[in-house]
């Protein structure tokens, strides 16, 4: 029986040399091992208080949805800065070669609701690290944090986990 890292593809030298790029995109395109991921994913908090499902752009979008609509709760998006309409809040993080900027309308989230957050990879915890502290500033708690993918190597999951985060992920790939 496949596991959902059968389904992933490695890409060597994406986006630069020395690189092995993780790709979901397999994963999302075969209809069962989508399907194992969601339900692997979402399955720690079934039954979990939760009032809303987080997902980190990009493919948090993709996770997020599908999970949202699992557990019949509401979706909301943490996206690059400049692509919301409408009133924000923002988060600085860094990158490897740099900085960047999240965003979230800053009425997606109430104080008091428990948030999952979702992403496809886990490798410094930067942009889970920006999302967490968004989630937290709008005054609601994050209950959990769920990747298909962590890359141990590079200490993402120890970040979260000093953060005091749960992280639960579905597969490991060593090295970057």
């Amino acid at each position: 029986m496949k596991t959902v890292q059968d389904y992933i593809r490695t890409i060597p030298d994406f986006p630069h040399e020395g690189i092995m790029f993780r790709d979901v995109t397999t994963l999302f395109s075969d209809a069962r091992g989508f399907r194992i991921a969601i339900d692997q994913l979402l399955h720690p908090y079934a039954g979990q208080p939760i009032d809303k499902v987080v997902g980190l752009e990009a493919r948090g979008f993709i996770l997020g949805g599908a999970i949202a609509h699992q557990l019949s709760l509401g979706f909301v998006p943490i996206r690059k800065k400049g692509k919301l309409p409408g009133k924000t809040i923002e988060q600085d993080y860094t990158l490897e070669y740099g900085k960047a900027t999240m965003e979230v309308h800053d009425d997606a989230l109430q104080p008091g609701e428990k948030v999952l957050l979702v992403d496809d990879l886990l490798a410094t915890g930067g942009t889970a690290e920006a999302g967490i502290k968004l989630i937290e500033r709008m005054g609601a708690e994050v209950i959990g944090c769920a990747f298909i993918i962590d890359l141990p190597d590079l200490g993402g999951r120890k970040k979260l986990e000093a953060l005091g985060m749960a992280v639960h992920t579905l597969c490991a790939f060593e090295g970057e």
